[in-house]
Protein backbone atom coordinates (compact mmCIF):
# COMPACT_ATOMS: atom_id res chain seq x y z
CA UNK A 1 0.00 0.00 0.00
CA UNK A 2 0.64 3.59 0.02
CA UNK A 3 1.32 5.54 2.79
CA UNK A 4 1.90 9.51 2.79
CA UNK A 5 3.95 10.34 5.93
CA UNK A 6 4.31 14.40 7.06
CA UNK A 7 7.83 15.74 8.44
CA UNK A 8 8.80 18.25 10.30
CA UNK A 9 8.50 22.10 9.68
CA UNK A 10 11.38 22.47 11.73
CA UNK A 11 11.42 21.23 15.07
CA UNK A 12 12.55 17.37 14.40
CA UNK A 13 10.69 16.14 18.03
CA UNK A 14 7.51 16.70 16.20
CA UNK A 15 7.65 13.79 14.45
CA UNK A 16 5.46 10.65 15.78
CA UNK A 17 6.20 7.13 16.79
CA UNK A 18 3.38 5.96 14.47
CA UNK A 19 5.31 7.96 11.18
CA UNK A 20 8.80 6.50 12.66
CA UNK A 21 7.35 3.13 12.82
CA UNK A 22 5.83 3.53 9.06
CA UNK A 23 9.05 5.22 7.23
CA UNK A 24 11.40 2.06 9.82
CA UNK A 25 8.55 -0.39 7.64
CA UNK A 26 8.61 1.32 4.90
CA UNK A 27 10.63 -0.14 1.70
CA UNK A 28 10.23 2.16 -0.93
CA UNK A 29 10.40 6.01 -0.50
CA UNK A 30 8.77 8.55 -2.72
CA UNK A 31 10.60 12.23 -1.95
CA UNK A 32 10.23 15.06 -3.38
CA UNK A 33 13.85 15.72 -2.59
CA UNK A 34 16.06 12.42 -2.16
CA UNK A 35 18.92 14.45 -0.15
CA UNK A 36 16.48 16.64 2.06
CA UNK A 37 15.26 13.05 3.01
CA UNK A 38 18.02 11.00 3.48
CA UNK A 39 19.30 13.88 5.60
CA UNK A 40 16.41 14.16 7.66
CA UNK A 41 15.86 10.61 8.16
CA UNK A 42 19.46 10.08 8.96
CA UNK A 43 19.13 12.78 11.81
CA UNK A 44 15.69 11.19 12.73
CA UNK A 45 17.70 8.01 12.90
CA UNK A 46 20.47 9.49 15.35
CA UNK A 47 18.13 11.03 17.88
CA UNK A 48 15.49 7.93 18.27
CA UNK A 49 18.41 4.80 17.68
CA UNK A 50 16.80 3.71 14.18
CA UNK A 51 18.40 2.80 10.95
CA UNK A 52 16.88 4.10 7.90
CA UNK A 53 20.01 3.09 5.91
CA UNK A 54 17.96 -0.25 3.78
CA UNK A 55 15.63 2.24 2.01
CA UNK A 56 15.35 2.53 -1.78
CA UNK A 57 14.69 6.16 -2.59
CA UNK A 58 12.95 7.82 -5.93
CA UNK A 59 12.27 11.28 -6.58
CA UNK A 60 8.79 12.25 -7.24
CA UNK A 61 8.06 16.02 -7.71
CA UNK A 62 6.24 18.93 -9.77
CA UNK A 63 8.97 18.14 -12.54
CA UNK A 64 8.66 14.86 -13.19
CA UNK A 65 5.59 13.31 -11.37
CA UNK A 66 3.68 12.70 -14.75
CA UNK A 67 6.94 10.22 -16.10
CA UNK A 68 6.75 8.82 -13.04
CA UNK A 69 3.21 7.66 -12.62
CA UNK A 70 3.73 6.09 -15.82
CA UNK A 71 5.96 3.58 -14.72
CA UNK A 72 3.60 2.88 -11.24
CA UNK A 73 1.16 -0.38 -11.56
CA UNK A 74 -0.04 -2.36 -8.80
CA UNK A 75 3.01 -4.23 -8.51
CA UNK A 76 4.77 -1.33 -7.23
CA UNK A 77 2.49 -0.83 -4.62
CA UNK A 78 3.14 -4.74 -3.12
CA UNK A 79 5.72 -3.20 -1.02
CA UNK A 80 5.45 -1.34 1.61
CA UNK A 81 5.66 2.58 -0.06
CA UNK A 82 6.42 5.96 1.68
CA UNK A 83 5.73 9.62 0.13
CA UNK A 84 6.96 12.37 1.94
CA UNK A 85 7.70 16.24 0.98
CA UNK A 86 10.48 17.67 2.10
CA UNK A 87 8.32 19.51 5.01
CA UNK A 88 5.24 19.00 6.55
CA UNK A 89 2.03 17.32 4.89
CA UNK A 90 2.42 16.35 1.50
CA UNK A 91 -0.12 17.59 -0.74
CA UNK A 92 -0.87 20.87 1.09
CA UNK A 93 1.02 23.26 -1.53
CA UNK A 94 3.26 20.57 -1.91
CA UNK A 95 3.82 17.22 -4.10
CA UNK A 96 1.36 13.68 -3.85
CA UNK A 97 -1.74 14.96 -4.78
CA UNK A 98 -1.64 12.60 -8.00
CA UNK A 99 0.09 9.52 -6.72
CA UNK A 100 -2.80 9.72 -4.23
CA UNK A 101 -5.16 10.18 -7.18
CA UNK A 102 -3.80 7.24 -8.83
CA UNK A 103 -3.90 4.90 -6.16
CA UNK A 104 -7.71 5.72 -6.06
CA UNK A 105 -8.26 5.22 -9.73
CA UNK A 106 -6.38 1.59 -9.56
CA UNK A 107 -7.75 0.34 -5.77
CA UNK A 108 -4.67 0.98 -4.16
CA UNK A 109 -5.11 0.68 -0.52
CA UNK A 110 -3.36 3.95 0.87
CA UNK A 111 -3.44 5.78 4.09
CA UNK A 112 -2.52 9.32 5.19
CA UNK A 113 -0.83 9.77 8.66
CA UNK A 114 -1.73 13.02 10.36
CA UNK A 115 1.55 15.53 11.17
CA UNK A 116 2.93 19.00 11.04
CA UNK A 117 1.11 21.06 9.15
CA UNK A 118 2.30 24.97 9.03
CA UNK A 119 -1.35 26.42 8.26
CA UNK A 120 -3.33 25.02 10.80
CA UNK A 121 -0.92 25.65 13.33
CA UNK A 122 -0.70 29.73 12.46
CA UNK A 123 -4.42 29.35 12.13
CA UNK A 124 -4.57 28.70 15.97
CA UNK A 125 -1.86 31.05 16.26
CA UNK A 126 -3.74 33.47 14.68
CA UNK A 127 -6.31 34.75 17.23
CA UNK A 128 -9.19 34.99 14.44
CA UNK A 129 -12.45 33.69 15.79
CA UNK A 130 -13.19 32.92 12.32
CA UNK A 131 -14.30 29.19 12.05
CA UNK A 132 -13.35 29.26 8.01
CA UNK A 133 -10.24 30.16 5.43
CA UNK A 134 -9.55 29.97 2.03
CA UNK A 135 -5.77 29.05 1.53
CA UNK A 136 -3.54 30.65 -1.58
CA UNK A 137 -0.91 28.60 -1.07
CA UNK A 138 2.09 30.99 -2.67
CA UNK A 139 1.40 33.99 -4.98
CA UNK A 140 2.88 34.58 -8.43
CA UNK A 141 5.73 36.90 -8.01
CA UNK A 142 4.11 39.40 -10.40
CA UNK A 143 1.61 40.29 -13.08
CA UNK A 144 -2.17 40.53 -13.53
CA UNK A 145 -2.47 37.12 -12.06
CA UNK A 146 -0.78 38.80 -8.73
CA UNK A 147 -2.81 41.67 -8.48
CA UNK A 148 -5.86 39.52 -9.43
CA UNK A 149 -5.23 37.29 -6.34
CA UNK A 150 -4.71 39.89 -4.37
CA UNK A 151 -8.11 41.47 -4.94
CA UNK A 152 -9.72 38.56 -4.09
CA UNK A 153 -8.29 37.61 -1.06
CA UNK A 154 -9.15 41.56 -0.03
CA UNK A 155 -12.97 40.91 -0.89
CA UNK A 156 -12.71 37.31 0.37
CA UNK A 157 -16.07 36.90 3.08
CA UNK A 158 -13.35 33.72 5.03
CA UNK A 159 -10.38 34.38 6.50
CA UNK A 160 -6.97 34.11 3.75
CA UNK A 161 -3.83 31.99 4.66
CA UNK A 162 -0.94 32.31 2.06
CA UNK A 163 2.96 31.32 2.52
CA UNK A 164 5.45 33.95 1.59
CA UNK A 165 9.01 34.20 1.04
CA UNK A 166 11.40 36.45 2.80
CA UNK A 167 12.31 37.97 -0.39
CA UNK A 168 8.45 39.03 -1.38
CA UNK A 169 7.16 39.45 2.16
CA UNK A 170 8.12 43.57 2.31
CA UNK A 171 6.86 43.68 -1.19
CA UNK A 172 3.39 41.79 -0.07
CA UNK A 173 2.94 44.09 2.98
CA UNK A 174 3.04 47.34 0.47
CA UNK A 175 0.65 46.09 -1.66
CA UNK A 176 -1.51 45.01 1.39
CA UNK A 177 -1.04 48.83 3.03
CA UNK A 178 -1.94 50.32 -0.20
CA UNK A 179 -5.17 48.61 -0.91
CA UNK A 180 -6.06 48.18 2.66
CA UNK A 181 -4.02 49.88 4.97
CA UNK A 182 -6.49 48.83 7.97
CA UNK A 183 -7.09 45.66 7.40
CA UNK A 184 -5.44 43.62 10.47
CA UNK A 185 -2.74 41.26 9.38
CA UNK A 186 -1.00 38.22 11.14
CA UNK A 187 2.06 37.47 10.87
CA UNK A 188 3.78 34.15 11.48
CA UNK A 189 7.76 33.66 11.04
CA UNK A 190 9.59 30.24 11.14
CA UNK A 191 6.92 27.87 12.87
CA UNK A 192 8.37 25.08 15.15
CA UNK A 193 12.00 26.72 14.43
CA UNK A 194 14.28 28.39 16.96
CA UNK A 195 13.61 31.64 15.63
CA UNK A 196 9.54 31.10 15.69
CA UNK A 197 7.65 34.86 16.00
CA UNK A 198 4.50 36.32 14.86
CA UNK A 199 3.08 39.89 14.83
CA UNK A 200 -0.16 40.79 14.34
CA UNK A 201 -1.37 44.26 13.51
CA UNK A 202 -2.83 46.69 10.56
CA UNK A 203 -1.08 45.95 7.50
CA UNK A 204 0.07 49.67 6.95
CA UNK A 205 1.71 49.31 10.61
CA UNK A 206 3.49 46.07 9.69
CA UNK A 207 4.94 47.55 6.29
CA UNK A 208 6.35 50.44 8.48
CA UNK A 209 7.32 48.05 10.89
CA UNK A 210 9.49 45.63 7.95
CA UNK A 211 10.48 48.11 6.03
CA UNK A 212 13.86 48.92 7.69
CA UNK A 213 14.86 45.74 8.50
CA UNK A 214 16.30 42.41 7.14
CA UNK A 215 13.96 40.17 6.73
CA UNK A 216 14.75 36.01 6.96
CA UNK A 217 12.96 33.20 7.42
CA UNK A 218 9.97 31.32 5.76
CA UNK A 219 6.14 33.01 6.46
CA UNK A 220 2.72 32.06 6.97
CA UNK A 221 0.09 35.17 6.53
CA UNK A 222 -3.09 35.31 7.48
CA UNK A 223 -5.66 37.94 6.57
CA UNK A 224 -8.69 39.44 8.41
CA UNK A 225 -11.58 38.70 5.90
CA UNK A 226 -13.64 42.04 4.75
CA UNK A 227 -16.15 43.18 7.02
CA UNK A 228 -19.60 43.02 5.17
CA UNK A 229 -22.30 45.24 6.80
CA UNK A 230 -26.13 44.83 6.62
CA UNK A 231 -26.80 42.00 4.31
CA UNK A 232 -25.17 40.25 0.93
CA UNK A 233 -27.11 40.79 -1.96
CA UNK A 234 -27.50 37.82 -4.56
CA UNK A 235 -27.76 38.10 -8.06
CA UNK A 236 -31.93 37.33 -8.04
CA UNK A 237 -31.41 40.35 -5.93
CA UNK A 238 -29.62 42.83 -8.10
CA UNK A 239 -31.53 41.58 -11.72
CA UNK A 240 -34.43 42.60 -9.46
CA UNK A 241 -33.41 46.41 -8.53
CA UNK A 242 -34.76 49.54 -10.35
CA UNK A 243 -31.81 50.91 -11.57
CA UNK A 244 -30.61 51.63 -15.04
CA UNK A 245 -29.49 48.98 -17.12
CA UNK A 246 -25.87 50.01 -17.33
CA UNK A 247 -25.11 50.47 -13.85
CA UNK A 248 -27.05 46.55 -13.41
CA UNK A 249 -24.51 45.26 -16.27
CA UNK A 250 -21.65 46.87 -13.68
CA UNK A 251 -22.86 45.31 -10.67
CA UNK A 252 -23.56 41.66 -11.95
CA UNK A 253 -20.48 41.56 -13.99
CA UNK A 254 -18.25 42.73 -10.83
CA UNK A 255 -20.39 39.95 -8.81
CA UNK A 256 -19.95 36.94 -11.81
CA UNK A 257 -16.46 38.16 -13.78
CA UNK A 258 -18.54 38.02 -16.19
CA UNK A 259 -17.96 41.28 -19.19
CA UNK A 260 -19.69 44.68 -18.50
CA UNK A 261 -20.99 44.67 -22.47
CA UNK A 262 -21.76 40.71 -22.58
CA UNK A 263 -24.11 41.79 -19.49
CA UNK A 264 -25.52 44.58 -20.44
CA UNK A 265 -26.60 42.80 -23.72
CA UNK A 266 -28.08 40.07 -22.12
CA UNK A 267 -30.40 42.68 -19.87
CA UNK A 268 -30.95 44.66 -23.07
CA UNK A 269 -32.33 41.35 -24.82
CA UNK A 270 -34.46 40.51 -21.96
Amino acid sequence: MLCLVPTPIGNLEDISQRSLRVLMEAELIFCEDTRVTKKLLNLLGERNNLDFSNKEYKSFHSHNEDKILKTLDKETFTKNVVYVSDAGMPCVSDPGATLVEFCIQNEIPYDVLPGANAILTAYAMSGFAHTTFSFYGFLDHKGVSRASKLDDILNDDKLSILYESPHRLLKLLEELSIKDPNRTIFLAKEITKLHQNSYKDTSLTLFNKFKDINIKGEWVVVIKPKETIGFNLDLNDIQSLDIAPKIKAKLIAKMTGQSIKDVYQKLLEN
